[in-house]
Formats: C-alpha cells, sequence, structure tokens
C-alpha cells in the first residue's frame, strides 16, 4: 500500500468561511480531518471566528488546540483563568473544559480537535 498524499488549502485563512454555528457572531468550519484514514482517533481542524457581540460558552468534549491567527479575543475558563488573546497564542482546551470566548473587535483561530470531523 502507498503512502497518502497529504492536502493543501491554498491561502486557507483569507478564503475559507466557516459558518455560522452560534448565536449571530460565531463562526466555525472544519476544513481537514483524518476520519477517513483513521476512524478510531480522528483529528479534525478548521477555523474559529468571533464577530463582536454575543458572548461563546463551549464546553469541550474532545482535546484542542487552537492558535489565534488574526484580531482578539478575550478567553476565560471556569476555573476563572482569563487571558486576552491576540495573534500568535497558542492554547490547549482539555476535555471537559467550560470555555468563554469575547471579543471587542473580532478573533481567528486556527484550531486541531481529538474529534470527528463537523463535530464541534
Amino acid at each position: 500500500m502507498s503512502a497518502p498524499a497529504f492536502t493543501h488549502h491554498s491561502q486557507a485563512q483569507t478564503t475559507f468561511s466557516p459558518p455560522l454555528i452560534a448565536n449571530e457572531n460565531a463562526y466555525l468550519g472544519d476544513i481537514v480531518s483524518s476520519e477517513s484514514l483513521d476512524s478510531e482517533k480522528p483529528i479534525s481542524a478548521g477555523f474559529y471566528r468571533l464577530e463582536k457581540g454575543t458572548p461563546l460558552v463551549y464546553t469541550y468534549t474532545y482535546h484542542e488546540m487552537k492558535i489565534i491567527v488574526d484580531g482578539e479575543f478575550d478567553i476565560e475558563d471556569s476555573t476563572g483563568q482569563k487571558v486576552h488573546a491576540v495573534r500568535g497564542d497558542v492554547f490547549w482546551f482539555p476535555k471537559g473544559s467550560v470555555v468563554t470566548f469575547t471579543t471587542e473587535s473580532f478573533g481567528l483561530g486556527f484550531y486541531v480537535g481529538q474529534r470527528k470531523k463537523d463535530s464541534a
């Protein structure tokens, strides 16, 4: 069996438009997943965008890593930990985390989560 080919999404940060998932201002969409190659332990990756407006409170049912690629977020978890996140900041959200995302302008993050495609 030959090795699988890699996947390339040119300029995805500016060309991919994630769909609205919550409220009037929270967008999230997977652009790639390993699910077809490893259905037992898939990972999925994509973009999360939040516009100014309603905070998003999210309970993670999987482990996720996120890097802020544009804009800014204010991120707070249920332990009281708070961070003003900007471009280049990297986060790990363990399974079970309850996290609130807000922004005064907009924020864009790229994430990789240990879950099936489109199951966030």
